[in-house]
């Protein structure tokens, strides 16, 4: 056991040397902090810091940060862990005596003081002794770039004459910071940013009266932040900033981010008052749009109000409505039809300005950057408001796809999601690998997570439920929304027009079981038909002809066996969170191929 021990400190042994490195150190030396020193943590300790937002409606917050004591067997120092890493501790993956790889980190200077700030870091052993006899380094005050010299004598002429005041636009002795490395704890930053979305001029009213504000959102390597201009700013800056172009900033006040209304995977935004510094920077190195792109197909593993980036070709453009929101507020929205090489279409609306300026032709190779994944009749994408889209953009990614699109993608047969693996046999067989019982689905949660689970089972229809199986939807392509009757015809406010009869779709709720438990399901059109075979215009009018044997085709769709594939997801309903299961793929049984699978398992090692 000793020399397993030894072993192992042996393969953990840390950067000696590299604390007082940190300490002393340039913080502009580049071979310092990209140097992915191996250390130990001494002690985690959690340290819970007020904000003030300090805009208009904001209120005072609170953010938990993790303050470290990093050693390298020789010394030991203090460092602050990134907000973005504060999982690591929380899920106990780090811990005290952790030994792990810093491959990302920073240099602050707090009150005087120098502060490492860990921003990405690989565990290499969670509960090690401690290493060596560390002892503690005094950090030194941040030094000046240059030290002053002995005061010049000042003769009375120039000591009588005026000073001409200079303020120059940005203070260049700030250091360039990444975006990620922000926080409220600093002052002395600035960053190198593109604005790759402005909004519009909004109004807002609370108790303490009525204002004006815009927001941007600003990226560059590192991530993504938004910034907000309140009142008085908005005349400066709205003009001053546009998107795709490149500034440096500083001095913004950091709050933490607000959720609710913000889409930017951030914890924190700026707010941009009087004090602010924004200068255009016209540098040949300027940040680029990153992407993390999402493929039709894979929209599916997604959960519900997912945010995501994709690539695409438009396959149509559909013309400029106008409809009525929830807020009783009338705004533009245009559905696009797009595709990908996966196979799969999915519809994409585009909202207010981006839909009223949307001019591109179909074929065009489209990069939307923040679109919402949104569940209803199957998966549809949004565009929001803080999103962005660049048409043909110059990457290696949208090449390849418009070279597939003309060598013949054009004259593929695609998939949408409302139908993807849903009717009988779509999609491929089962994964057997996957099969669960009920009972086990319910005991190991799924679906409880913040990301849904996907499983199969086999199971029985206990029961449908038969009161609103059906409604009337609008016959629009990709569209589907439930229709009124009016005096002229069925009417759609999505589509803003009028139908002369509508297209019946099935909404599914059925409860399933096998021989271990029961559960309730749900599905869309393509379920019903599998269950019925026949559509729903063919069930409703068999209703209105023959009740009876309506009824009858409904009651005899139970007792059936099939293999499903669900998606187990969260949902909230009067306050409380409950799973959801939606059926993905519903399969009749292939009886012999149900007997070949047990006669391989009987053959298996399990059987022996």
């Amino acid at each position: 056991m000793t020399s397993d021990l030894s072993l192992s400190l042996i393969s953990l042994s840390l950067t000696e040397g590299i604390c007082q490195r940190l300490n002393s150190g340039d913080k502009d030396d580049e071979s310092l902090w990209n140097s992915k020193p191996t250390l130990q943590f001494l002690s985690i300790k959690k340290v819970v810091a007020s904000n003030n937002a300090g805009a208009p409606g904001n209120s005072n917050s609170v953010i938990d940060r993790y303050r470290i004591i990093i050693s390298d067997g020789l010394h030991f120092l203090q460092a602050m862990l990134a907000t973005q890493l504060n999982f690591l501790v929380e899920e106990d993956r780090v811990g005290k005596n952790t030994v792990a790889v810093i491959e990302n980190m920073s240099c602050q200077h707090i009150m005087d003081k120098r502060l490492v700030i860990l921003l990405g870091l690989k565990v290499l052993q969670r509960d090690v002794p401690k290493i060596g006899n560390p002892s503690p380094l005094n950090i030194p005050p941040p030094q000046p770039a240059s030290a002053p010299g002995p005061a010049a004598p000042v003769s009375s002429s120039a000591a009588a004459a005026p000073q001409l005041e200079s303020r120059p636009a940005m203070n260049r002795a700030n250091p360039i910071y990444p975006i990620v490395a922000l926080t409220p704890y600093q002052n002395n930053w600035r960053i190198k940013v593109r604005v790759v979305q402005k909004s519009d001029i909004r109004h807002y009213s609370n108790q303490r009266g009525e204002g004006r504000l815009f927001s941007v959102t600003l990226m560059d390597d590192s991530g993504e932040i938004k910034g907000t201009a309140w009142n008085t700013m908005v005349d400066e800056l709205f003009e001053r900033l546009q998107e795709n172009r490149v500034y440096f900033v500083s001095k913004a006040r950091v709050n933490l981010a607000k959720k609710k209304f913000s889409t930017v995977s951030n914890d924190y935004e700026l707010s941009l008052d009087r004090g602010t510094e924004i200068e255009e920077c016209h540098d040949v190195d300027v940040p680029v749009i990153r992407y993390n792109f999402v493929d039709l197909q894979g929209l599916q593993g997604l959960e519900k109000d997912a945010v995501c980036d994709v690539l695409v070709v438009v396959k149509d453009v559909g013309d400029l409505a106008e409809i009525m929101t929830r807020n009783n507020k009338m705004t533009q929205k245009r559905d696009l039809t797009v595709v990908d090489n996966t196979k799969f279409s999915s519809r994409l609306t585009l909202w207010g300005k981006q839909a009223e300026q949307f001019n591109s032709s179909s074929d065009s190779v489209i990069a939307f950057k923040g679109v919402r994944v949104s569940e209803y009749n199957g998966l549809s994408l949004s565009l929001l408001s803080s999103g962005s889209m660049a048409v043909d953009p110059d990457i290696p990614e949208a090449h390849a796809l418009k070279g597939w699109f003309i060598d013949g993608g054009a004259k593929t047969s695609f998939q949408s999601h409302t139908q993807a693996g849903l009717s009988s046999g779509a999609g491929g067989p089962i994964n057997r690998n996957e099969m669960r019982t009920i009972l086990d689905v319910k005991e190991a949660q799924l679906g409880m997570s913040d990301k849904p689970d996907f499983f199969s089972m086999r199971a029985t229809i206990m029961h449908i439920k038969t009161d609103n199986i059906m409604y009337p939807a609008c016959p629009t392509p990709q569209c589907n929304k439930k229709v009124m009757e009016t005096h002229d015809g069925w009417r759609c406010e999505k589509c803003d027009r009028s139908h002369e009869k509508p297209e019946y779709r099935y909404i599914i709720s059925m409860a399933v079981g096998d021989y271990t438990s029961q559960i309730w399901l749900s599905g869309f059109n393509d379920i019903g038909n599998t269950l019925f075979g026949m559509t729903g215009n063919e069930l409703r009018r068999l209703q209105e002809e023959n009740e009876a044997k309506a009824n009858y085709i409904m009651l005899n769709a139970t007792c059936q066996p099939y293999n499903f594939t669900c998606r187990a997801s969260q949902h909230s309903f009067n306050e409380q969170n409950r799973v959801r299961y939606g059926i993905q793929k519903m399969l009749p049984l292939d009886y012999r191929i149900e007997a070949q699978a047990l006669a391989d398992l009987l053959r298996s090692p399990w059987a022996q």
